[in-house]
């Protein structure tokens, strides 16, 4: 993709489904090109409050709006077998021709941990999103050449089967990525990256690193979108700002990894020591709309070809109208 997409996060742990679905619709209104959807089973912390189901809510988006659409991202791994994503991601696609893209990670116990399977480590977690990817594209490729496919490996099996609704392009998968190992083998398995706001050298090293394993398929990896995710807060006073992010989305404060908390009550005793400046070199939180677009635009001069932003507050539809007037029209690839 070549044009500069800049689409709203919608975050289903903060906002009901019908507000979300009505405030992606009003984003599109005022000039946010597709929407980002969270897929999360509890809330980072009791305060966001909500956490709806992402497919039923990416459909009723979908009805309202005529962008690009997506789960940001959905873990194929623990609360799903790969071949049910594969079959959401399928059937969207094939309601909304040429919309809807299929974003995986490899999942946060937060979610996952609810069905009760042991937790493991990071590098197993990963090796399952990887089996789960080559599932899901498989089913992909022999369903639209109307072929069974089946599978044998080390965490899943599927029988032989196929996809009896898809669309006449599968869906792209885009790889939420955040190391280099990781950044390496989505170039070579999957059709596009997806990351969240970091340093820009450390991006940088993820590019380089996607970029050679796509070349290591043979694929051109400058077709390969390269998808951003942004956290911030906006309001019209940094004070305002600031107490929205400790309160809303603390979580965007705390530096380690929070791939193993189970619990948003855990989060919630853990958001009691986030201070301001924990936000730090994380996240901008400023009343000054310009301010914010200097930072989207680092990352667009970088190289990214959609970026999907969420402002942490409740504070949507001022937030919008306020981008959609002054933020946006001024991003320049």
């Amino acid at each position: 993709m070549t044009d500069l997409q800049i689409g709203y996060a919608a975050m289903l742990e903060q906002f009901a489904p019908s507000e979300a679905v009505a405030l992606s619709a009003y984003a599109e209104e005022h000039g946010f090109s597709g929407v980002m959807a969270a897929d999360h089973f509890q809330p980072w912390v009791p305060q966001q409050g909500q956490s709806s189901f992402v497919w039923s809510v990416l459909a009723a988006i979908a009805e309202r709006t005529t962008g690009d659409l997506g789960p940001g991202v959905t873990a194929p791994t623990f609360r799903w077998h790969p071949a049910m994503v594969a079959q959401a991601s399928a059937t969207l696609a094939a309601m909304y021709p040429g919309r809807h893209w299929l974003g995986l990670g490899s999942g946060e116990a937060l979610n996952e941990h609810i069905v009760g399977q042991y937790w493991p480590e990071a590098p197993e977690r990963i090796n399952r999103m990887f089996e789960a990817i080559e599932i899901i594209s498989k089913l992909f490729t022999a369903s639209l050449a109307g072929k069974d496919v089946k599978h044998s490996g080390q965490f899943y099996k599927l029988e032989s089967t196929r996809l009896w609704t898809m669309p006449e392009v599968a869906p792209e998968i885009l790889v939420a990525t955040a190391g280099p190992v990781t950044s390496k083998r989505a170039g070579r398995h999957a059709d596009g990256l997806i990351t969240v706001g970091a340093p820009l050298e450390k991006i940088s090293m993820l590019f380089g690193k996607f970029d050679d394993g796509a070349r290591d398929a043979g694929k051109d990896p400058s077709t390969m979108p390269k998808v951003l995710q942004l956290h911030m807060s906006w309001a019209e006073t940094d004070e305002e700002a600031m107490k929205n992010a400790l309160l809303e989305w603390p979580n965007g404060g705390m530096k380690f990894p929070k791939g193993d908390i189970r619990s948003p009550f855990e989060f919630e005793q853990i958001a009691k020591l986030v201070r301001p400046e924990d936000f730090e070199g994380r996240m901008v939180i400023s009343a000054d709309p310009d301010e914010h677009r200097k930072y989207i635009q680092k990352f667009v001069d970088l190289g990214f070809d959609r970026i999907y932003l969420h402002n942490v507050g409740r504070n949507q539809r001022q937030w919008i109208d306020v981008f959609g007037a002054q933020v946006l029209p001024k991003l320049v690839r």
